[in-house]
């Protein structure tokens, strides 16, 4: 039986890769600089792995719950933003110079994260040790300032992927109304073929798309001038976008 609405398929997306490297890259740091006895050694662990696991939570998550995926997404955002406070503390409290965004060192290391994606060295591309083999200069030198600060640069990287994963999200959320519409939709549909003479008016009258022929969803308007109202929308979003006044 197909989904509803599909999940996963998180090991594709460019936020996880960027969150498992910075998860290996922090696990390796805190073993080699961090005192085993420190509360912060375990701390930078947990919010490393807290970044790249609740993605995937949240990207399995999406099959039933849009609220739920963007919850856990946001619980990533801001475990790397708690992450790139511990190792802006870590140069501060060393004396230890941290790279400025326009530094050689940074542009070189956001440089890698910026290939075309027909490029065959593009990060996106190569599996989890190809791609730690990519960053290996800056992520695995005996110096911990170059591993600290090319660990703040794959983390600004990946919460601005997070950014515009949760802008997305939002507005996917806004337009698609979530997973209860077409799961009601879908019943209605199944009703209606199991009893097609059925006396229930509600599942005649659900039109189809105009655009793909599939049966259409009713939704209600969030923002604009028409907020409030209800509409009829393909019950395919987004791959068709087909609408209908109600």
């Amino acid at each position: 039986m197909n989904k509803i609405r599909p999940s996963g398929g998180y090991r594709d997306l460019r936020s996880f890769q960027t969150t498992t490297l910075i998860y290996d890259a922090t696990y390796w740091f805190c073993e080699r600089f961090i005192d085993p006895h420190s509360r912060m050694r375990d701390q930078m662990v947990q919010a490393a792995r807290s970044g790249r696991q609740n993605i995937a939570e949240g990207s399995r998550a999406s099959a039933t719950s849009s609220q739920t995926e963007l919850r856990l997404v946001n619980v990533a955002r801001a475990s790397l933003e708690e992450l790139l406070l511990d190792y802006e503390d870590f140069l501060r409290h060393r004396h230890l110079r941290q790279w400025t965004p326009d530094s050689p060192e940074a542009q070189a290391v956001r440089q890698v994260g910026r290939l075309p994606t027909d490029h065959p060295a593009n990060p996106s591309d190569l599996t989890d040790t190809q791609r730690q083999a990519l960053y290996a200069k800056w992520l695995e030198p005996e110096n911990p300032a170059i591993r600290a600060n090319a660990l703040i640069c794959l983390i600004h990287l990946a919460n601005d992927l997070l950014d515009q994963q949760i802008a997305a999200l939002e507005a996917r959320f806004i337009e698609d109304g979530g997973y209860r519409e077409p799961l009601a939709s879908a019943r209605l549909i199944e009703r209606k073929r199991q009893n097609p003479i059925s006396a229930d008016p509600l599942p005649a009258r659900i039109p189809p798309c105009p655009t793909c022929g599939k049966p259409m969803v009713l939704r209600t308007a969030h923002k604009g001038k028409k907020a409030g109202a209800q509409f009829w929308g393909c019950s395919g979003y987004p791959d068709c976008k087909g609408l209908m006044n109600a």
